[in-house]
């Protein structure tokens, strides 16, 4: 018999690298910026060092490899990028037609990111998702306090959407998102199209590289 899968009440989107392609565009900012402050990165090592942490991780970490940062780092490195995607960065290829799917189907979707609400204002904003999700679906550890990997956001939520966490549905493209989904109690699907995905394998993710893939995922492969 082909495998069935569950279809969830509720749908968790990371925002950065699932909703929009912007993490190459983010990342190469941030290599830029280390650089001068004497952190030589390439932007594949930058990328495998920081993605899917808060920028206070990142300032940690960039000074533990030898960075000699300002006090007002985050600040200034939060500028320079919103500065880089204020140019332009594209939904997600699948997303609109994914999105669409679960309008159909009544279900509920949200986002939960590290990142801050102005960034998301920036990326979502310009591909039309902001006013689709803002206010009451956007869940930001800027705005709630708690980031991934701690399950918090997710969690939040579910309790918003009134939605057990065994009926939700996490998609997410980092091992903190991953490990926080594991964490919630929630099943998640780890996006990894360009291969890899080792991490978000060891933190429970099942792994898919496309979005045309999720309906088939979701028990929704026929609609």
């Amino acid at each position: 018999m082909p495998k069935t899968y569950p279809t969830p009440k509720l749908v968790i989107f990371d925002c950065d690298g699932v909703l929009v392609d912007s993490e190459v565009v983010s990342n190469q900012a941030l290599v830029e910026n280390l650089s001068r402050y004497g952190l030589k990165l390439e932007l594949a090592q930058c990328m495998d060092l920081f993605v899917g942490g808060t920028m206070a991780d990142v300032k940690d970490k960039a000074q533990d490899l030898g960075a000699d940062l300002p006090p007002n780092w985050v600040d200034e490195v939060y500028q320079e990028t919103y500065a880089r995607l204020r140019g332009g960065v594209p939904l997600v290829s699948g997303i609109p037609e994914l999105l669409a799917l679960l309008d159909r189907e009544a279900i509920p979707c949200c986002v939960a990111s590290n990142g801050s609400d102005d960034k998301m204002r920036i990326t979502l904003g310009q591909n039309g998702l902001w006013n689709r999700f803002h206010p009451d679906a956007m869940f930001s550890a800027h705005t709630l306090g708690v980031a991934k990997p701690e399950p918090g956001l997710f969690l939040a939520a579910a309790s918003h959407f009134d939605v057990q966490a065994r009926d939700c549905l996490v998609i997410e493209d980092s091992a903190n998102g991953a490990t926080a989904a594991l964490r919630a109690g929630m099943r998640c699907l780890g996006y990894a199209p360009d291969g890899g995905g080792e991490r978000l394998v060891a933190q429970g993710a099942e792994l898919f590289d496309d979005m045309a893939m999720v309906p088939g995922l979701i028990g929704l492969g026929d609609r």
